[in-house]
């Protein structure tokens, strides 16, 4: 998807930082995220149908036909730079 495709790294780089941030938590003398994305953020998503269940044990989820076309759309809209 993201070859033909030219992408505004640093509009990514600021949106992982703030879903970073939806995990953090202070541990001792250093603040520290869950790698993955908030699981509420992921109950949502598959709530309206976009993924399938995150509730196992895989560290990824699998995409339903709707959510990888809404994906792309969003991947599109929020990132992609000016032809």
């Amino acid at each position: 998807m993201t070859d033909s495709l030219r992408l505004d790294t640093d509009k990514i780089d600021e949106v992982a930082l703030a879903l970073l941030a939806l995990t953090m938590h202070r541990d001792r003398w250093v603040t520290r995220a869950w790698k993955g994305l908030d699981w509420d953020a992921l109950n949502r998503l598959c709530e309206k149908g976009w993924i399938d269940d995150p509730k196992n044990t895989a560290k990824s989820v699998v995409f339903t036909e709707d959510g990888e076309r809404v994906a792309k759309e969003y991947l599109r809209k929020h990132f992609a730079l000016p032809d």
